[in-house]
């Protein structure tokens, strides 16, 4: 008998999904079709089958990340400035047919998608030659993958659609959204069941496609970060410190390490987005060298520094930080290992480039790896490279922690939640908080600031906040874009969550309705 694996493409009729698949390893480009009629034994090796969540380590994610993440992030924050999709967000004036919304949510549904064909047909579309482990695992990854889909929506966007069935979806796409606390639900349920199916390991200490997969770990560091949202701190401070203790990642010795592509899967990173300009394909690179980057430092486009950083950012480093030359770059930086006009070994120099930085006076540097050369590899016809992207790191788990352990007093004095903050802060360069000094909210969240800055973090943060707290934090910035000369700008409460896309609004006018319970089986 031949069983039905639904054609994914039909859900674009409902939610605008792309689909595709690529990663910074060439082995993750090579997979089988998902569409149409299929026998039962579709899957005949155990390798077929681990190629099936490939897709969901980087390209399927590619229409978020190469022009929305970090606008929606970096520009809504405060973080940076730009001058041409900016304006809209920088101003809170963002408009639900804008493509900075749209393309974000058929990214997650497209995830949640290929991650539930997977989960509700691979078990009985596999042959009998293929290990009931490698099933298992991959069955973990979809769960793991639809629950970060879902962290991404509810985090943007509220209350959204639970889908667990894309067959179901195909016959009714008029679906109402369901309550931001079931759908938080639905992801501890998801990370839950990944973090009892998915292998368990110890990272390799050496960066490599070894570490490219998640684990045990990587969900039970998400399933802290999802628990400290909802502001379960016991939870989040009992699965902090089972990843903490279990050893499985540590923080990379060298905070510039990071973002160099040698050092891409390092055992810091807990799961990243493989990137590869090696695909010859529209966003199958990392684009950072041209969404950041000056254009000297990029190839294959003439245009750079699409983002640059916000007055207010570059307030927020302390002096001696070791972290402010790998973030944002300003004259007088020097970096021997940088390819840019050309010629191996960067410093900018006024003299030399006396308006490269015109805007405020700085360009980011995280994740701009600057021109071709060895260490880099290729770049694709669009100025993408093959360094990956965190979406969460070991250092957000010990500031999560840390957090935890406060559970949403203003201080502590506590050792743990003490300890967990200075380790970012040594490798910072920065002082400790000495043995009677108490870790302040004010202090951990600046310094969730500065270490992950222009990594697309620093929005949800404020959006976690009390709005209040937020709106005020947001009004004091110098925000640095107008042309009247007005750079200050104040939220309202619900500027914090974005409209829902109006292509898909169109299509599916419940979305606008009031959300309903959802029914857990």
């Amino acid at each position: 008998m031949k069983k039905y694996i639904i054609n994914i493409k039909t859900l674009v009729l409902f939610f605008t999904l792309g689909l595709g698949f690529a990663s910074c390893s060439d082995e993750f480009l090579d997979r089988p079709s998902e569409d149409g009629y299929v026998s039962d034994q579709f899957y005949s090796t155990d390798e077929q089958v681990q190629r099936t969540t490939y897709g969901m380590y980087g390209k399927m994610w590619a229409p978020f990340y190469t022009k929305c993440f970090y606008a929606l992030s970096e520009l809504s924050s405060g973080n940076c400035l730009a001058y041409a999709d900016g304006p809209e967000l920088i101003q809170f004036k963002l408009t639900s047919d804008s493509f900075i919304l749209s393309d974000p949510w058929r990214s997650c549904f497209g995830v949640i998608a290929q991650s539930n064909n997977l989960i509700n047909t691979l078990e009985s579309s596999a042959g009998p030659n293929v290990s009931s482990a490698v099933i298992k695992n991959t069955i973990a990854e979809a769960h793991f993958f639809r629950a970060i889909s879902y962290f991404y929506l509810v985090r943007l966007f509220g209350p959204v659609p639970i889908i667990e069935d894309n067959l179901a979806l195909a016959k009714n796409p008029m679906v109402n959204t369901n309550r931001v606390e079931d759908v938080y639900k639905f992801i501890e349920n998801d990370l839950k069941y990944a973090a009892a199916n998915l292998k368990s390991k110890v990272r390799s200490r050496t960066a490599g496609n070894e570490n490219i997969f998640v684990t045990q770990g990587s969900a039970e560091s998400f399933l802290a970060k999802v628990y400290l949202y909802q502001k379960k701190y016991p939870d989040a401070k009992q699965m902090a410190e089972k990843v903490i203790a279990s050893g499985e990642f540590d923080l990379l010795p060298n905070f510039a390490d990071l973002f160099l592509t040698s050092k891409n899967n390092n055992h810091e990173s807990i799961y990243s987005w493989q990137w590869s300009g090696a695909i010859g394909e529209y966003q199958g690179g990392n684009f950072s060298n041209v969404q950041y980057g000056l254009d000297i430092l990029n190839d294959g486009v003439s245009y750079g520094a699409t983002y640059v950083p916000s007055n207010d950012i570059q307030d927020a480093f302390e002096v001696g930080d070791v972290r402010r030359k790998e973030s944002y770059l300003i004259y007088g930086d020097e970096y021997p290992n940088i390819k840019a006009d050309g010629v191996v070994g960067f410093k900018v120099d006024k003299v030399k480039y006396p308006s490269l930085l015109d805007n405020t006076g700085a360009a980011v540097k995280k994740y701009v790896v600057g021109q071709v050369t060895g260490e880099t590899g290729p770049v694709d016809n669009w100025g993408g490279m093959n360094n990956c992207n965190y979406i969460m790191r070991y250092a957000d788990l010990l500031l999560i922690h840390a957090e935890a352990v406060m559970a949403g007093a203003n201080e502590t004095t506590n050792a743990a939640a003490k300890e967990s903050y200075n380790k970012v802060r040594r490798r910072a360069g920065l002082g400790e908080l000495g043995l009677n000094v108490p870790l302040t909210k004010t202090a951990l969240f600046q310094e969730r600031r500065v270490e992950f800055a222009f990594e697309g973090e620093f929005w949800y943060d404020l959006g976690r906040l009390p709005r209040a707290e937020a709106i005020e934090i947001v009004s004091k910035q110098d925000r640095g874009f107008d042309s009247q000369g007005v750079k200050h700008y104040i939220p309202v409460e619900t500027d914090f969550i974005f409209p829902k896309p109006e292509i898909d609004v169109r299509k599916n006018p419940k979305l606008k309705e009031a959300p309903v319970p959802y029914v857990f089986k």
